[in-house]
């Protein structure tokens, strides 16, 4: 993994490949390279690093053809290296693969090969499959990747090219997400839409086993047996700008800026505001099915599994339901008892997760019926669930999530609003009030970001800059704001930090207070305040750095806390919501002042598309 673009036109491919892998970078990548072919000649260039390399070495020696294929790879076997980088080619140099995903068999076919005199030049599964395709190669591209992919074990998505064809793209996908882009005389493939938005907003989203040709005029989807496949074409609403940073020096600012409309959009999507009522027209269940429910089991992984939680608080107090939140990862190895009964629900950005995407297929094959809560319309969790929440969020850009996260929320607090009319556990009367207090939550956090550089100023301080561990702590609603505003202080800044349930200090994670540790202490106003205040004094008496994320009005808390970064009041159960934005901005704030890559943090992916 991570990037792939393809392109067959008039244009000259290398700047069109360009320009996709730029809109591609956010996904995190560690080299990059790019194949061509023009008159029966491939040529390919890879460079380690970011892609400014790879530009200086085209510059050198630029591109002309105007079918090609790129990639921006973030190492999974092999060392990051030009070697290691993709394209990978055969031996002979014919045949350019680039490859998202992971060949479980590569050792067997590996050996096969050199077994019939192939030499391998890098480390890496992917290069075992030009060299099995150019084992089948027999003047037709498209059947030797077809009977090359029926020996592969594992997920793949696919670009291929080779000189004896320069007029077509071959592309392949399983597990491992990848879109064909159809324009006027022209045709993509890219491995998510931001990379090809600013060329055709048409575009077709492979499935499982999808296998096709693409040429100027179009494609041809063929799964793996040789049957053909129908597809339907979606057309992209996204407008350009939202893959852009517009005036912010990164994403993840602007992304943190944008969830006030996020959340607007997505209440004037779902909510009728002149009956008070939600309507969820994909949801995929009907009052009966919403009624049968007995249990509720939401699977995600890193920050939707935190929104999971905060959903299962909401569901479990306002629908009454039990619900169990598990990561997506282990579920899929755990003893599951799951039935007909049982409602799964993958919270997912992407849809195109793997871990969540395996769960989702247990969860089917056991009978149980699955709800998506998900962001990318036409994704692979999209497809195969049995209904979808769209979150409305728009492209999120930042590998560290924002937008994305408040948006799982607001959608999961909308299914419990109306599972729990569905199930009469609220009144119409009770629902509309709550749906009240959801739509104060835009006006308030865009009160709160317009005075967002108190947390600048607060993220300065040496004790926080300096700082080589951390601590957040909340409780109720806001236990999983902890592990949340953890996660981000850690994913972008590299300091070591870890989230815990409040109540559990004196369980074991008291003994790491020193006077040299900051405690994120989440304190606002609810059934849990004064609890919550009582373990900032039991971390101030241990010498403790405290700093409070607290109610507007809030004066006592300034007697326990070193800094306190305060909030507008609102309904308790919508707080996490509003928390996020002071923890993201702490996060951000501090990564950038370390002179961190906030947008493309070290080792991490946008979107986990391998186990």
């Amino acid at each position: 993994m991570c990037g792939i673009v393809g392109y067959v036109g008039e244009k000259n491919a290398q700047e069109v490949i360009l320009a996709g892998l730029h809109r591609l970078e956010y996904r995190g990548y560690d080299s990059a390279g790019l194949a061509t072919v023009r008159e029966n000649d491939l040529t390919c260039t890879r460079c380690v690093g970011k892609l400014g390399s790879l530009e200086g070495a085209l510059r050198q020696c630029p591109h002309t053809g105007h079918v090609g294929i790129g990639h921006t790879r973030w190492a999974t076997h092999g060392t990051p290296n030009e070697t290691n980088a993709h394209p990978h080619l055969d031996g002979p140099g014919d045949i350019a693969v680039v490859h998202n995903g992971i060949i479980e068999n590569f050792q067997e076919l590996r050996r096969k090969l050199e077994d019939g005199g192939v030499s391998f030049r890098s480390e890496t599964d992917t290069e075992v499959l030009p060299h099995l395709i150019h084992a089948h190669y027999e003047g037709d591209l498209f059947e030797a990747v077809k009977k090359a992919l029926r020996e592969v074990r594992g997920a793949y998505a696919l670009g291929v090219v080779c000189r004896h064809e320069p007029d077509l793209l071959v592309a392949a996908r399983k597990g491992s997400p990848l879109i064909v882009g159809l324009g006027d005389g022209e045709a993509f493939i890219a491995s998510d839409v931001p990379a090809i938005m600013q060329f055709t907003r048409e575009v077709i989203y492979l499935e499982e086993g999808d296998l096709c040709t693409i040429k100027r005029d179009g494609c041809a989807i063929q799964d793996l047996e040789g049957n053909e496949r129908s597809h339907i074409t979606a057309t992209v609403d996204w407008d350009e700008t939202t893959a852009e940073k517009e005036d912010y020096p990164h994403y993840m600012l602007k992304e943190i800026h944008q969830q006030p409309d996020v959340i607007r959009h997505q209440l004037l999507t779902y909510v009728d505001k002149q009956t008070g009522q939600v309507r969820l027209p994909d949801l995929g269940l009907d009052e009966v099915a919403l009624c049968d429910i007995s249990r509720i089991v939401i699977v995600a992984c890193g920050t939707a599994w935190h929104a999971g939680m905060v959903g299962k608080y909401l569901i479990e107090g306002f629908a009454r339901v039990p619900v169990e939140v598990e990561l997506a990862s282990e579920f899929r190895y755990g003893n599951r008892v799951l039935g007909p009964n049982d409602l799964v629900v993958p919270v997912t950005q992407s849809g195109e997760t793997a871990d969540t995407l395996e769960a989702i297929r247990i969860a089917r094959q056991e009978g149980a019926s699955v709800m998506g809560v998900v962001n990318v319309v036409g994704s692979s969790i999209a497809r195969e669930a049995d209904g979808v929440i769209y979150t409305e969020a728009g492209p999120e850009i930042g590998v560290a999530s924002t937008k994305a996260y408040t948006s799982q929320i607001s959608a999961l607090v909308l299914f419990a609003i109306q599972l729990a009319r569905t199930r009469r556990t609220i009144s119409g009367e009770a629902a509309r009030g709550l749906l009240k207090h959801l739509w104060d939550i835009p006006g308030k956090l865009t009160h709160y970001l317009e005075s967002c550089e108190t947390v600048r100023r607060v993220a300065e301080k040496p004790r926080y800059l300096k700082a080589r561990n951390a601590m957040f702590i909340g409780r109720g609603y806001n236990y999983p704001s902890s592990m949340e505003g953890a996660l981000k202080l850690k994913e972008i800044s590299y300091i070591h930090v870890e989230g815990y349930a409040a109540g559990e200090m004196k369980h074991g994670p008291i003994a790491l207070v020193t006077s040299e540790l900051p405690v994120v202490c989440i304190a606002v106003q609810g059934q849990v305040y004064e609890k919550v205040v009582s373990n900032i004094q039991e971390i101030r008496a241990r010498d403790g750095i405290t700093l409070a994320i607290a109610t507007e009005g809030d004066d006592l808390i300034r007697e326990h806390s070193d800094d306190v970064l305060y909030v507008p009041d609102c309904y308790e159960p919508f707080s996490p919501i509003l928390v996020a934005a002071p923890l993201q901005l702490l996060a951000y704030y501090i990564a950038d002042g370390l002179g961190r890559d906030v947008d493309q943090p070290r080792n991490l992916a946008k979107s986990v598309t391998v186990e």
